[in-house]
């Protein structure tokens, strides 16, 4: 093997596909990146959960396979000098040479590495941007305690042309809706998907305009699901968990609705939770006019401020945990944040302020803390 390639497009590709390699290895040839080279340089990894592959064109002067370490891989290329980088095997060694530096590494079995999964039939494309916003949005909410995997997923509901995304680790709840061009009109797939990888995964896929995603609803590649754009491919196997029914935790009617200015609130929650202990609430008494945030009690630190809001109903009480709020402010996408309330112990639902009559595409679900009386 013999090829030369931009000392920056290797480091990129590279990177890339080292994200999915396992830290503990189950067996060694796991820890290994595969390169062939050809008409198309391929770099591989897999560690039977995700798969990831990255595609370049290049011209080989002597095609090859090689097998060797990842994360070595990915240390050397990022701290290469700005030169073409030529790589060649001699016998069981990779050999980088870059300007005056020169690196040797020992080759892995390429026979012992598994292959990687087919990746399952095309079912729809989407912006590669709006995705990643979307899945951004909503992983924020997914559990992390393994114990509990279906909470640790992002729920996948594919409807036609409208996919729902959903996330919830039971203190809160985030939904959000996008439209995409489907392969079949008709189309109706579930699925669970990790939410890291879900997250990892869009966030990476952002140098291609668009991101197809695939996905079987039966025969091969059925329990996994596949993303491929810009040069790079990816696939994951699915939780095999049933979701929360998670329709149910809407509330059924509200009381109070409040518009807020999402920049100052923000700001006004990060300060007032500085005294905020571990586990105890950001308080919010909401008034005509008004919102009042306080933070602490009796002889610890308090802090309190006051911020201007809009209120339509009854004055309403209610704490909520500042991280948790913080990050649906952060998700909503919107210069207002509006908080739907019933009671101080029954969920509140954020949105951004709509433009018009239709439904937001993006809700935030987040349960209150009880305050002591």
């Amino acid at each position: 093997m013999k090829f030369r390639i931009d000392r920056d497009v290797l480091a990129d590709a590279v990177a890339w596909t080292a994200r999915t390699l396992p830290v503990r290895p189950p067996v060694p040839v796991l820890a290994g990146m595969l390169i062939e080279a050809g008409e198309t340089l391929k770099l591989s990894s897999f560690d039977y959960e995700v798969s990831a592959q990255m595609t370049m064109d290049i011209d080989a002067d002597e095609p090859g396979t090689a097998l060797v370490s990842g994360r070595l891989l990915a240390e050397i290329s990022r701290s290469l000098p700005a030169h073409p980088v030529e790589i060649t095997t001699d016998g069981a060694k990779v050999t980088l040479k870059c300007g005056t530096a020169k690196f040797t590494l020992l080759t892995m079995p390429v026979e012992d590495y598994p292959s990687l999964p087919a990746m399952p039939p095309a079912a729809g494309t989407v912006g590669s941007d709006e995705f990643a916003a979307a899945v951004s949005q909503v992983a924020i909410a997914a559990g992390r305690d393994d114990t509990l995997p279906m909470l640790t997923g992002v729920r996948v509901e594919i409807e036609g042309e409208t996919v729902t995304l959903a996330s919830t680790d039971r203190y809160r709840l985030a939904v959000r809706q996008f439209r995409w061009k489907p392969e079949q009109p008709d189309i109706s797939a579930v699925a669970l998907v990790p939410a890291k990888t879900l997250s990892d995964t869009a966030k990476s896929l952002t140098s291609g305009a668009e991101v197809s995603i695939a996905l079987a609803s039966g025969g091969s590649g059925e329990g996994m699901i596949g993303f491929d754009g810009g040069g790079r491919r990816t696939t994951t196997r699915l939780l095999d968990a049933e979701f929360v029914k998670y329709q149910s935790l809407w509330p059924k009617e509200t009381s109070s609705v409040a518009e807020v200015e999402t920049g100052p609130f923000a700001e006004a929650v990060k300060r007032v939770g500085l005294v905020a202990e571990k586990n105890t609430p950001v308080r919010l008494s909401f008034r005509q006019g008004e919102v009042v945030l306080e933070a602490g009690s009796g002889d610890d630190a308090q802090a309190v401020e006051v911020l201007g809001a809009s209120l339509e109903g009854q004055d309403i009480d209610v704490a909520f945990n500042p991280h948790f709020l913080l990050d649906g402010l952060s998700a909503i996408g919107s210069d207002v944040a509006r908080l739907s309330m019933t009671t101080s112990t029954k969920p509140a639902v954020m949105t951004g302020k709509p433009t018009d009559d239709a439904d937001p595409d993006y809700r935030y679900l987040i349960m209150p803390i009880r305050l002591s009386s």
